[in-house]
Parts: structure tokens; C-alpha cells; sequence
């Protein structure tokens, strides 16, 4: 008979994670480095008990709200591009409910996060427990159910045995290129308890690396000849490069092919803002630069992006006859939008893309007109950033400040809100796998949970946090997480007094200015909040700046202050920063303001406009 172990569920489990492992830069390192933890209701027995025991080995951080811990995941699986994966651990009911926003930003941004939650009790004696949701006609469904919709893998457990084969199923979609995303499991507070007879091969050290899988040799083919044709192609740059480490390749691919190359929101960083193929961010919150080329290429080749309607101006940045090729780990994003699909992961694939094209390049006129619009565009944007006489600064302004004082390595985070839009266009980036900007769920309440979680993931790095007021008022609480822990943020709060980039769509469309800016919102009267006083009451070093002539000296010592500091300053809420790409969004047919009725016949010519079958 096999050697067993008899452990309960729980104790088996965080044994089983302990000895997971990976390779990042050539060390062996723990696969799970540690877990975000807010114990209750169907966790703090059993599951508390069992990494208690591993405290040293795995440690356990207290987040102060579930879905903020587990958005700190996140941001520590982004940091690390994948290679390590954190786990949050949550109560049943009202605890793992609020992880459900986080499971969306990841299942969105592709990225790995181990989910565990509490659940009822599967023998049902005690039913309904504390914190249970009934369903009337299914006994089986409760809150965790949720986790279907925005997960890449569910289970729940139902006898102790089960794990054996689930977890491993977990680490190999947390791990898999083409299908990551977060792993959700369900431990019922019966079944955690339980002691099984495991067999000790379970709990065996495992090194796993991440897969690699080549291209199709006919698919590669292919896409040599439709590149060998073009006469104006364009490289896009998605999060998919930077994922599989192929940074450096794609940067000399595009320098000696002469290929311009833009960068979607998740790709951004790739490459540094100088790079001589470099041509600026694309689409909705893209560039002038890279949205003239795009609008002339004949040839898109797409590399590790799933191609959202932020990139592709919602299919109008392109022209009608342009052909995709779409190199990408998954088949789902890489068969969109009737492109050539090659599968496969991005390094290797971009290396025996390279070694096929033979000597090949990119017409001269055409690299030529790259050099010369993105040439245009720095000198736009030197503008934006050069400082008035204004009393109150523009986004631009203020991000051209944080910029020019952010060291190298300094890592910018930001998400929804005005901000994405700015730090896209006006963020030079310093160093490559140096900017986190999560816009693909657009989550407001990601920006400082994700600073705790990349403090976490590179402590020889600040984070720098951008976050307007109406984020910072809805999710800040890490703030002193950060404080507990000693892992140093700076956080830039830029009030603009309420949803200003909201108000703006909200007015571009013929709408009145309404519920968006606290001045026109049903209050008794408008009142502003002193950022820097709340923030300091939870921990941290703060500084309010009235000019952009402070904010300089103020980032300065944030850098050598030794815990988390907070900045604020008032910004601009009407002035943005040129450069977009046309958007669709559901404009009213008809309406009592003349403004709308405009808006909407203008929405209608812009369809015109978007690629037909896509």
C-alpha cells in the first residue's frame, strides 16, 4: 500500500500549495508565495487552522476588504508578468461576494488568481447557515455559484478526496497561456473539517514551468506572405508580449524590419517610449501618431492582444480592406475579426516569424512616415505638459510632473476613471515592464490594492498610484494595508471633484451634466474632501500641493520617505488630452434635447465607418 498522510481537507490543501513551485530568472521559487486572507464565517476553523500552521512558509497578509485583497492579487500576478500566483481566501455569503469583481478583472485581463471561499455545509443539517443564500428550487445553488460567469475554473469540493484531482486542474489553467485566469474553489465548512487518508505522492514537491506552444508551420506561412506583400504594415503590441517575456524580441523584430509598432493599454511598457519603432499608444485612449498609421496600414499584425474596441476604435480605426494577422497563445483571441490566426506563444513565435521573413523590410517611406507622426505627437505632448498660468492644472500637466520625477524603475498604476486615457498618451515609459494601467474591466478600486500587491511582487521598486477622488473615495482602505505590512506606495490623488471623464462622455453625447460631479448631484451642498488629512489618519505620510510647482519637490520626498505616502492636488475636470479614436456607445434615438438628437446622427455616421463582418 501507497505511504498516506491523514490530514483534514483544509490541512491537505495548504500542504498541497506549499509545495508548488516555479523557475522565474533561472531560481527556483514557491509557485503560491503567499495568501490575502479576511477570516469568518466558513473559513476562520478549519482553513485559519491549517495555515496557521504554515505561517513561515506561506505567509497569510489580513486585506481590509475581500475584493481589494484579492484586486492586490492581481496586481502582484501583474507585476510578476504570470510567473507567481497569489491566492485570497475568503468567508461565505457577503465575504466571497465581493471577490466576484475581482475574479472579473482578472478573468478580463487574463491574469492568475487562486480564489478560495467558504461555503455551506454540504450535509445540509444546519441549513440555512448564517450568511446563506436559498434558492427555493435548487438546494445546491448558493453566492459561490456566481463565480461561474466570470471564472476560468469552478469547483466545489463535496468529499475530501476531490482535491486531489481538482487542485491540479487549477494550477493548470492558473499556469496555461492560452486559457489563464482565475481559479475559483469552494471548500464547504463540513467538508473542510473532514480527515482523509492522502497519499503522500500528492504533497511531492512539483516545478512547474510555463508552456511554450509553437506556431502552426502552415499558419506561419501564411502570414510571411501577406507580410511580404504589405506595403504599410503595423505591428500592435498587446499584453500577451510582455506575458510571454517577449519584449526584447518584438523590440529588435520592429527595429530591423523597419515596422512601426503601437501599444494597446495592456501592451503598453513593452518597449520604451524612445524605441526607434515606437509609435504611441492606439485607439480610443490612444495617439495621433499611431491612429494615423493605423488608418492607412494595410497589413495589422496584432501580437498578444484580444483586440477590444478601446483599440480598435470600435472597428473604425482601420481601413475596410486592411488585413489582420493575430498572433496569440489563445485560439479564442486570436480567430477574431476574420484574422489570419496563428497560435502560439508570442516569443516563439515572433523568433521563427523573424528567422521565415528572410531579409525583408518594411518600405522606407513607410518606416519614415512612423518616425515623423510619432515625432509630431512628442511635440504635442510636450505641449500639454508645459505649465500655465492656469490656477488649477490639467491631467496632462500633473502627469508630466509624476513622469519627469519617477525614477526608471518606478512602476505607474492606474485603472478606470480619467486617468487611463492620460498616463496612455502622456506616461513616457522609462524602462520596459514598467506601467500597469487596468482598463480591461476598467475597475475602479484596482489602483491601490494593486500598489500593495506589486510592492509585494518587487520590493527593490516603488509603485506610483494615480487615482482620481471618486476612486480613491470608493476603494482606499489598502492604504493601510500598506501601512501594516511596511510595503511602501506613493499615491497620487488628482481631485477633480467627483466622475469628471464620466461627465465628459456624458456631455459629448448631448447630455446634461448630471449625478457625475458632486456639483450636480443631489447634495445638500458641494463639499470637499482633504484627501491628505484621511489618508494620514490611517497611516501614512501626506502632503496636499496647491501648485505643479510643489508637486515636484513633493514627489521627491515621497521617494525617500520610508512608508506609504499620499499626495493630493486639485486637477481639472474639462480639459483633456487629444488623440482619440471614435467610441461606440448607445446614443438615445430620441429625445427632448436637441443635443442628443445630434449626438445620436452622429453616432450613426460613425458606424458607417466601422469594418464590415467584424
Amino acid at each position: 500500500m501507497p505511504a498516506t498522510l491523514r490530514l483534514t481537507m483544509a490541512q491537505a490543501l495548504v500542504r498541497y500549495l506549499c509545495n508548488q513551485f516555479t523557475v522565474v530568472e533561472g531560481a527556483k521559487v514557491p509557485l503560491f508565495p503567499g495568501v490575502f486572507a479576511i477570516f469568518g464565517h466558513g473559513n476562520v476553523t478549519c482553513l485559519s487552522e491549517a495555515l496557521e500552521a504554515v505561517k513561515d512558509t506561506l505567509p497569510t497578509w489580513r486585506g481590509q476588504n475581500e475584493q481589494s485583497m484579492a484586486l492586490a492579487a492581481i496586481g502582484f500576478a501583474k507585476a510578476k508578468r504570470r510567473r507567481q500566483i497569489m491566492v485570497a481566501a475568503s468567508s461565505i455569503g457577503p465575504g466571497a461576494l465581493n471577490m466576484v469583481t475581482a475574479a472579473g478583472v482578472a478573468h478580463s485581463n487574463r491574469l492568475p488568481v487562486l480564489l478560495l471561499s467558504g461555503d455551506t455545509f454540504i450535509n445540509r443539517r444546519p441549513d440555512p447557515v448564517m450568511q446563506q443564500v436559498e434558492h427555493f428550487g435548487d438546494p445546491t445553488i448558493n453566492v459561490n455559484d456566481a463565480f461561474k460567469a466570470v471564472t476560468r475554473y469552478w469547483d466545489r469540493i463535496v468529499h475530501p478526496e476531490q482535491i486531489i484531482s481538482s487542485l491540479p486542474q487549477a494550477v493548470g489553467v492558473l499556469l496555461d497561456p492560452a486559457d489563464c485566469g482565475p481559479a475559483f474553489i469552494a471548500l464547504p465548512q463540513d467538508v473542510q473539517e473532514m480527515a482523509w487518508d492522502y497519499p503522500e505522492a500528492f504533497f511531492e514537491p512539483a516545478v512547474h514551468k510555463i508552456p511554450r506552444p509553437r506556431p502552426d508551420r502552415d499558419r506561419l506561412q501564411e502570414a510571411v506572405k501577406i507580410l511580404q506583400q504589405a506595403k504599410r504594415p503595423l505591428i500592435i503590441s498587446g499584453g500577451g508580449v510582455r506575458y510571454s517575456g517577449a519584449e526584447k524580441a518584438l523590440a529588435e523584430f520592429a527595429a530591423k524590419r523597419g515596422i512601426p509598432l503601437a501599444e494597446t493599454i495592456a501592451g503598453k511598457g513593452a518597449l520604451t517610449h524612445d524605441h526607434p519603432a515606437h509609435v504611441g499608444p492606439i485607439g480610443i485612449v490612444g495617439s495621433t501618431s499611431a491612429n494615423a498609421l493605423a488608418s492607412e496600414a494595410d497589413v495589422i499584425l496584432a501580437i498578444g492582444t484580444r483586440l477590444m474596441d478601446f483599440t480598435t476604435g470600435s472597428w473604425t480605426a482601420f481601413s475596410q480592406t486592411a488585413k489582420f494577422i493575430s498572433i496569440n497563445a489563445a485560439r479564442w483571441d486570436a480567430t477574431k475579426h476574420r484574422a489570419l490566426a496563428v497560435v502560439g506563444d508570442a516569443l516563439e513565435t515572433v523568433g521563427e516569424l523573424a528567422d521565415a521573413l528572410g531579409d525583408w523590410t518594411a518600405p522606407a517611406a513607410w518606416t519614415q512616415k512612423g518616425v515623423a507622426e510619432f515625432a509630431k505627437w512628442n511635440a504635442m505632448l510636450d505641449g500639454f505638459q508645459k505649465p500655465t498660468n492656469e490656477p488649477v492644472p490639467t491631467y496632462a500637466q500633473v502627469v508630466g510632473v509624476v513622469n519627469a520625477n519617477a525614477r526608471s524603475r518606478d512602476l505607474l498604476i492606474t485603472a478606470a476613471g480619467g486617468l487611463p486615457g492620460e498616463v496612455m498618451k502622456n506616461w513616457r515609459v522609462k524602462e520596459p515592464n514598467t506601467f500597469d494601467c487596468e482598463f480591461g474591466f476598467s475597475c475602479m478600486g484596482y489602483e491601490i490594492a494593486a500598489g500593495w500587491g506589486a510592492a509585494m511582487a518587487d520590493p527593490m521598486r516603488t509603485p506610483i498610484v494615480m487615482v482620481g477622488d471618486g476612486t480613491y473615495m470608493m476603494m482606499n482602505s489598502d492604504i493601510y494595508s500598506t501601512v501594516l505590512s511596511g510595503h511602501k506606495i506613493i499615491v497620487i490623488v488628482c481631485d477633480n471633484g467627483g466622475y469628471a471623464v464620466i461627465n465628459r462622455l456624458q456631455n459629448a453625447k448631448g447630455g446634461a451634466s448630471f449625478n457625475n460631479l458632486i456639483k450636480d448631484c443631489r447634495v445638500k451642498e458641494p463639499f470637499a474632501v482633504d484627501f491628505a488629512k484621511h489618508a494620514e489618519a490611517m497611516g501614512a505620510l501626506t502632503r496636499q500641493v496647491d501648485s505643479l510647482a510643489d508637486l515636484g519637490p513633493a514627489i521627491e520626498w515621497a521617494q525617500n520617505n520610508d512608508r506609504t505616502t499620499v499626495i493630493s492636488i486639485v486637477s481639472d475636470a474639462f480639459t483633456w488630452t487629444p488623440g482619440d479614436a471614435w467610441w461606440d456607445v448607445g446614443v438615445p434615438a430620441t429625445s427632448e434635447r436637441s443635443e442628443v438628437r445630434e449626438a445620436h446622427a452622429s453616432q450613426l455616421d460613425g458606424r458607417k465607418r466601422q469594418r464590415v463582418g467584424v
